[in-house]
């Protein structure tokens, strides 16, 4: 063998190696992010994913006027559950407010969006298309995961916990007291896409 052959042999050997390198580089990089935890942050939720997801499926809520509120899967509606607790009021028209500003935002998918208040909303709340007053009901609290403030999340007392959930009837999403509609609305309208 001449030396241009041996040469070229060597080179290409190092070119070999450097494709190997960058692919077993990639694999090791991305096995080291996957397993630290980290994500992509279009793939993190804002509010906290319930894991297993409340049921409600089996209750029917009842509205304020005495009719009953199906969850109707075929109707593809998502829904925001405000569980307000009692007394509520500033922090409550705040997030009437809030809450409103969020269904405008979604547009042409808000008719696809009911915002579910437990109990009558306060004096000066924001009502729109979307609002409900559902009346509470001991089987609904049930369903709800976490009703009331954990001891960690008493940074806003008084503020409601808010809950979304899919057109089957779960309980998928938390968002604790003082939570950002920004947030909510990041979530809803991935999920709004997603059906």
């Amino acid at each position: 063998m001449n030396d241009a052959s041996q040469r070229q042999r060597r080179n290409n050997r190092l070119v070999l190696l450097a494709i190997l390198a960058l692919f077993l580089g990639g694999l090791i990089v991305a096995g080291a992010l996957r397993f630290s935890g980290w994500q992509p942050a279009g793939t993190k939720n804002n509010g906290e994913l319930l894991q297993p997801p409340g049921d409600l499926r089996a209750v029917v809520p009842r509205l304020a006027d005495g009719s009953a509120y199906r969850w109707n899967p075929d109707a593809r509606l998502w829904r925001i559950v405000v569980a307000p607790p009692v007394g509520c009021s500033d922090a409550c028209v705040a997030l009437s407010r809030e809450l409103d500003t969020v269904w405008r935002l979604f547009g042409k998918d808000a008719d696809r969006v009911h915002v579910l208040w437990l109990g009558e909303p306060p004096a000066g709340a924001v009502r729109n298309a979307a609002t409900r007053v559902v009346v509470p009901s001991a089987q609904l609290r049930a369903g709800l995961p976490r009703p009331d403030s954990a001891p960690g999340e008493a940074a806003r007392a008084g503020a409601p916990v808010v809950y979304v959930v899919d057109p089957n009837g779960f309980v998928v999403l938390r968002y604790a007291p003082g939570f950002d509609p920004a947030g909510l609305r990041a979530d809803l309208a991935k999920l709004l896409k997603l059906m």
